[in-house]
């Protein structure tokens, strides 16, 4: 097998999919030559990024002044080639293609996108020459699959399987599989292993090299179905759901470009960190939000106790607000009469109640039903006049349901209801809780969650996050919230019940991706199974995947760290780490607790003579000490989420806020301290459990008080 072991350097890059443009020039090189297979390589190369300067050249040269109709078209035409020219930038130091295919026979066109042939250059954009013939093929493309799901067993029609490496943007290495020949063993790739363990400095990178055929399987997995991924840390759970997004944009692009897509992260940092994929794989127009942000509707401002915001997330609390909401309606005991000209029609009280009941019995949103009472009413008047010999229409029936007195008997009937006055009257009047939660909340519930101090107005209230979802709900009740075609949910395992269903609403008429690790769940309302949480979400008939093959996480880390499986997440699969790296994982007892900062600097500093990130994670409260320590030490260093805005590689990471990052070499700091910060043993030894498996390359502990048990056992 030919290799070369130089070592693959940054494959990101900002490429996004096309269409033909047939005046690219472009190189051409004989593919047939066998001098020097690099230097072919290279020469392909070359001719590649020539094609994409021709692509993006032609795109610049198109005049629009004589094909739009007014200067609205004109400017959405040119915002629509700005972002075109855009996604057509070619970066020097990024590669355009990381694989190729040969295939044993010819591919057919069509599905080949136009390609002519049995080889096929995989990359994360469409290159095509001056005629069209494709030069690199989008790595979502049909043709690309087996470059990630082709083995010796089962070699889909491929002959070769050649992946590339990469120096600074050059490309240095390449190594061969010949998956139809019997006499030649499967073996590790050692670029595609390289490329896994590649240094981690700044956000987030795109996988889409190294995807591994379990999880290109969830990648490709149709649009009309919700997936959710049950995944140890390392396992690479958020690039896949990030990438089933690029791909689910280039198989479904005009529907999803109707309907939208939201990628859910757990806080800013983690989104800040992630940012980078999709518009490196050349999506550059999906949104990013937190679950906060997405009901921030109001200010937040207060926190709630840990037994309230239990309360507060659970799903009993939506049947509260329906009821509540529709205790608004009152049934009428008057009749309406509307003037029309010298005539008068009424409408008596009884056939005034069935109407309303007829709407509540319907049980649609109470702002709807609000809309249509005024119309129900005026057709009953019409149905008065028509027996009376008049023939009035449409625009009669909307005059007698604008009058004065169908507005009032509505006003009366059906008062509007606004959100964040019907939830700051719950949790601040008692008699009103305790009517509409009676048989759903026990009293000794009823009154945690009750204000202590009741606000006087939704302005001065001090909202806390829960009170936020449940706004959110009576906004649901009152007013559909708008569905969106697909959702990513990340860290789906923190989430209460009431902040499922909230991320529900935004994808009712949609698909998700679920991530998550129930192991990590460091929340009082962490999920305890899959079929709970997907049950609120409301998507009941989703598949659950796992994914237990660890391609981050050193075996010997990962191993250490679930030791404390057992008592956090019984019953739940070990992650089974690809890499084995011997001495990546140190414990250090240090004698004198106040000589921890000492050595815990010590440790930082050695961890920086290493390539690549360092990730200084301690408890919340050890934060300013270790601050302090830093700062005399002459140790520059970062806040989680900053990666990407200096040359520093030591971030100081608080506990609550490594969930989702991940760095080269991780130093731990008195991990009890980690534990005791939690309300309860079970939730400290799950955030203790996140903290451990956040290191790439090497994990040093630090500790000067007694390790957990479930650590020394």
């Amino acid at each position: 097998m030919p290799a070369h072991d130089q070592r693959p350097q940054s494959l990101d890059s900002l490429d996004a999919p096309c269409a033909p443009a047939p005046t690219a020039p472009a190189v051409v090189t004989d593919p047939t030559d066998p001098a020097d297979p690099l230097a072919r390589e290279r020469a392909h190369l070359g001719a590649s990024r020539a094609a994409l300067r021709a692509m993006r050249e032609d795109v610049q040269a198109l005049d629009i002044r004589d094909v739009t109709a007014n200067w609205v078209n004109a400017a959405v035409l040119e915002a629509q080639i700005q972002e075109r020219i855009k996604a057509l930038a070619d970066l020097s130091h990024t590669p355009l293609f990381f694989g190729r295919l040969d295939y044993l026979h010819v591919v057919g066109a069509a599905e080949a996108e136009g390609a002519e042939g049995e080889r096929f250059y995989i990359g994360r954009r469409h290159v095509h020459d001056a005629d069209g013939d494709p030069m690199v093929i989008d790595w979502r493309a049909p043709v690309s699959q087996p470059f990630y799901r082709a083995s010796k067993k089962d070699p889909l029609d491929v002959g070769l399987r050649r992946r590339f490496g990469y120096t600074a943007g050059d490309l240095t290495a390449y190594e061969d599989e010949h998956l139809s020949d019997p006499t030649e063993a499967a073996q590790t790739s050692k670029l595609l292993q390289t490329e896994i363990e590649r240094p981690r400095v700044g956000p987030m990178r795109d996988i889409v090299a190294t995807i591994q055929p379990e999880q290109d399987e969830i990648v490709r997995s149709d649009l009309g179905g919700t997936v959710c991924v049950q995944g140890g840390p390392g396992t690479g759970k958020t690039a896949v759901g990030l990438h089933r997004v690029a791909y689910l944009l280039y198989a479904h692009r005009e529907r999803l470009a109707r309907t939208g897509t939201l990628v859910i992260g757990p806080n800013a940092s983690f989104l800040h960190y992630i940012e980078q994929v999709l518009p490196a794989l050349g999506e550059l127009e999906v949104k990013q939000a937190t679950v906060d942000s997405l009901v921030g509707s109001v200010e937040v401002q207060g926190t709630d106790p840990a037994d309230a915001a239990v309360i507060k997330g659970d799903a009993r609390m939506a049947e509260v607000l329906r009821r509540a909401v529709r205790s608004h309606v009152t049934l009428p005991t008057e009749p309406v009469m509307v003037v029309r000209g010298s005539r008068r029609w009424r409408v008596p009280a009884y056939e005034l109640e069935e109407i309303v009941q007829q709407l509540l019995a319907r049980d649609i949103r109470y702002g709807a039903a609000r809309e249509a009472l005024p119309q129900r009413i005026a057709h009953a008047v019409l149905v008065q006049m028509e027996q009376a010999g008049e023939a009035p229409d449409d625009r009669v029936q909307d005059a007698v349901a604008r009058s004065a007195a169908v507005k009032a008997a509505v006003k009366a009937v059906w008062p509007p209801v606004e959100p964040a006055k019907l939830v700051l009257r719950l949790l601040a009047d008692a008699e009103f809780l305790a009517a509409h939660a009676e048989g759903v909340l026990t009293p000794d519930e009823q009154k945690t969650i009750l204000w202590a101090k009741p606000a006087r107005s939704v302005k001065s209230a001090k909202w806390s996050q829960a009170d936020a979802v449940l706004i959110d709900e009576a906004g649901d009740l009152v007013a559909r919230t708008h569905s969106l075609g697909h959702v990513v949910l990340d860290e789906a395992q923190d989430l209460s019940p009431m902040q499922y269903r909230a991320v529900g609403r935004r994808c009712s008429t949609g698909s998700a991706t679920v991530l998550g690790d129930l192991a990590q769940g460091t929340t009082p309302w962490a999920t305890a199974s899959w079929a709970d949480a997907l049950r609120h979400l409301g998507k009941t008939d989703a598949v659950v995947e796992e994914l237990t093959a660890g391609f981050r996480v050193p075996r010997e880390v990962i191993a250490y760290a679930s030791r404390l499986l057992p008592v956090i997440s019984p019953g739940l699969a070990e992650v089974a780490s690809v890499r084995e790296s011997p001495g990546s994982l140190e414990v250090r007892e240090v004698p004198e607790a106040a000589e921890l900062n000492q050595h815990v600097i010590a440790a930082c500093v050695e961890s920086l003579t290493h390539e690549g990130s360092i990730g200084l994670i301690a408890a919340d409260a050890r934060i300013p000490a270790l601050a302090e320590a830093l700062t005399a030490a002459a140790l520059p260093y970062l806040q989680p989420g900053e990666e990407t805005t200096t040359t520093a590689r030591l971030t100081l990471v608080p506990a609550s806020l490594a969930k989702g990052l991940e760095y080269d070499y991780v130093v731990l700091d008195e991990p009890s301290a980690i534990v005791a910060a939690e309300p309860d043993t079970r939730t400290g030894l799950r955030r203790l459990y996140v903290a451990l498996t956040r290191a790439v390359s090497g994990l040093t502990i630090l500790h000067a008080t007694p390790l957990p048990q479930a650590l020394t056992t």
